[in-house]
């Protein structure tokens, strides 16, 4: 299948954005998309767009310089070996997977003067193949995360294994908005869990009716994503 035409595009987005709550941010997620694309995006209305190569979301940005109210989200796995480069070109990161991580996106941020919105990127079920916390992990490295106060540790990060169920979805992103309730009841000082990033383009509509603050879509604004 081919990808979207740029009026395809537009109306997706438009439709899309008026039925979205206020409290939800569209992050349209263009990695392998050329920046023509976001182009045709930008036009429509969005503002925030998700990358998951730092290497290639930099390229794209030195092209688009001309459109400076765009807010980049980090949404791929991040080495630590690349998260100065992270800091320096992205106001998110949704993918902060381990204590490591965090504490060298702190490092640097604090080095660069800058302060990123962060999400912890959670594993509500086990899911061996993917990264992220284990519920056991999280709640032993929450005292520790708090005293990371270069990072804006706004957010979770919810991924629902491949080929779950749409009743095992719901409940992974229903579970997900339970967890950053029960951090929040903690009064920690630096750890103030408002953002919920969960919600793709498969389980969206899931997502909205848990709470989701912010959504990643890019197959159903864009169409087929090019192989890489």
């Amino acid at each position: 299948m081919a990808m979207a035409s740029a009026q395809q595009i537009t109306t997706r987005i438009l439709e899309l954005q008026a039925t979205l709550p206020s409290t939800v941010t569209l992050v349209a997620v263009t990695k392998l998309l050329p920046t023509e694309v976001i182009r045709i995006a930008y036009a429509a209305g969005v503002r925030h767009f998700g990358e998951s190569r730092v290497q290639e979301a930099i390229a794209k940005q030195t092209e688009l310089q001309d459109c400076p109210d765009i807010t980049w989200h980090l949404i791929g796995h991040l080495q630590t070996n690349k998260a100065r480069k992270a800091v320096e070109h992205f106001q998110w990161i949704h993918s902060v997977d381990s204590l490591k991580l965090a504490e060298r996106l702190n490092q640097v941020a604090a080095e660069l003067g800058k302060r990123p919105h962060s999400c912890l990127q959670v594993k509500m079920v086990p899911d061996p193949p993917k990264a992220g916390f284990d519920l056991a992990e999280l709640e032993a490295a929450l005292p520790t995360l708090n005293q990371l106060t270069h990072l804006d540790l706004c957010g979770l990060m919810a991924i629902p294994p491949q080929n779950s169920r749409p009743a095992e979805i719901q409940q992974i992103f229903e579970d997900a908005k339970q967890l950053a309730d029960r951090i929040n009841q903690s009064n920690f000082s630096n750890l103030k869990i408002h953002q919920l990033s969960m919600g793709m383009s498969g389980d969206y509509p899931l997502a909205l009716a848990a709470g989701t603050t912010l959504i990643r879509l890019g197959t159903t604004l864009f169409g087929p994503r090019p192989t890489p």
